[in-house]
């Protein structure tokens, strides 16, 4: 059997799925923990909150080792030692005495984390060439995990303690270690001992991802003006930039650009990070809105978001069907225009509007979302072959990072503004206005997509 015609079981998948939807639910399941942490460990909240920055943090540097580990040590091989890693470091979290021991672990646990998305994409895809499609399970569990991390970390605080938001990657991340077993060795790409480490290049790329991030995140409190703001962004910023000037003349730098070079991926990238932006700044701006304006639980407020984990795979499964008889551009740019209608929905939410409708809303921009997932990923990462997959997604996460935050640090400058001057729902209408804007604005980009379709599998 050739490496093509291995096909993923469902057990395979489920291995491949957990280390990446562990390492997103600890994104933010932590954030409701912040004041029972302070209480327990007798420390100040600004202190507490490194806890979760510090995790961030530490995965966007990680970020920029994850392909040369692979080169180096096999994709396979180095998805199940990060893996093992992040359940170890996990147990360290839960068993911190103290607030800089937490930190400490948590930013260990988002270092050796940060391989599992990147490396988990390029073995779902598989070494299928012009063929590569994600799996309908890994697009609902992917686009469900951000929403399930408040609500997950709610019930378990209530349940067990803070210590217990750590204690459950545990057992799910040794069955995902498990289900490893049944992962086909010829669907990944194989160790290179001869791949060369780039130094100074990773050092460039880490420190410019975590300077910028670390300024967009301070960004909405300190105020984009304020000195700590500009001397982290504009120095992360410098720092990117000088890394792609270090990448171009090396033969092999820490992360391949080829992603970069062609048109047709410059523009799906693009288009990916305007997609990740307008879906998750909801995602982000919906709990302050429907927990401060509404005045909904925690726990409440997190059953809502849960459904569009579950449509977006609806959607991501409509676009598998559709890809190999509707070109690339077609289908995105209908997802788009799916989408800002969709999102112009968020302007009929008013204070006193049932959570059921604020569910119905989110699910069908889940849908548009979705639809798109597919066709976009063919054309991002269709023209790199098998050798380059594991840069290709690792700069395709780092994009979709720094955009990411980027979009929600200015949304959420503009909202608490909007909040301020006007108040809090005619500012929520504003940013329904605006993410309709920008998937408008999307969707005319996406015309200039090449009308191409997805090969059949």
């Amino acid at each position: 059997m050739t490496a093509t015609d291995q096909r993923l079981s469902g057990v395979a998948q489920l291995g491949l799925m957990i280390g990446p939807v562990l390492t997103m639910v600890d994104s933010s399941i932590v954030n409701v923990a912040v004041s029972d942490i302070a209480g327990e460990l007798h420390a100040g909240l600004d202190d507490v909150q490194w806890v979760v920055s510090g995790y961030l943090l530490a995965l966007a540097a990680g970020l920029a080792a994850s392909a040369f580990l692979a080169r180096r040590f096999g994709t396979l091989t180095t998805y199940g030692i990060a893996l093992i890693g992040f359940i170890a470091a996990s147990a360290a979290c839960a068993a911190a005495p103290t607030v800089p021991i937490l930190i400490t672990a948590r930013a260990v646990q988002g270092l050796v984390g940060a391989p599992l998305v990147p490396l988990a994409m390029t073995l779902l895809l598989g070494r299928q060439g012009a063929a590569r499609r994600i799996p309908v399970a890994a697009g609902l569990l992917f686009f469900l995990a951000p929403a399930l991390g408040p609500t997950l970390g709610g019930v378990l605080v209530a349940a067990g303690g803070w210590p217990w938001i750590f204690l459950v990657n545990v057992p799910i991340g040794l069955v995902g270690l498990l289900a490893l077993r049944r992962v086909p060795a010829a669907i990944a790409s194989p160790a290179d001992p001869s791949a060369r480490f780039d130094p100074f290049g990773l050092t460039l790329l880490a420190a410019g991802l975590t300077l910028a991030l670390y300024g967009v995140s301070r960004a909405p409190i300190a105020g984009w003006h304020s000195p700590i703001v500009v001397s982290t962004v504009g120095g992360g910023l410098a720092l990117l930039a000088g890394y792609l000037a270090w990448a171009s003349r090396r033969a092999q730098p820490a992360v391949d650009l080829a992603l970069l070079r062609a048109g047709q991926s410059r523009l799906a990238l693009l288009l990916s990070v305007v997609s990740s932006v307008v879906a998750y700044a909801a995602v982000f701006l919906l709990p302050v809105f429907t927990q401060t304006v509404q005045g909904h639980s925690t726990l409440a407020t997190g059953l809502a978001l849960l459904p569009q984990g579950l449509i977006t795979g609806v959607g991501t499964a409509l676009g598998q069907r559709l890809a190999h008889r509707i070109s690339v551009r077609t289908l995105v740019t209908c997802g788009f225009v799916m989408l800002a209608g969709t999102s112009a929905g968020l302007l009929l939410l008013e204070a006193t509007t049932p959570l059921w409708v604020t569910a119905v809303i989110l699910s069908g921009r889940a849908v548009a979302i979705g639809f798109g997932i597919t066709p976009l990923l063919f054309a991002m990462l269709g023209p790199l072959d098998d050798t380059r997959l594991a840069d290709g997604n690792t700069v395709f996460n780092i994009a979709q990072r720094l955009g990411g935050a980027l979009g929600v640090s200015l949304l959420s400058t503009w909202y608490a503004a909007q909040a301020r001057t006007t108040d809090p729902v005619t500012g929520f209408h504003h940013i329904g206005v605006i993410l309709s804007g920008i998937a408008l604005g999307a969707a005319a980009l996406a015309l200039f997509l090449a009308p191409i379709r997805q090969p059949r599998t």
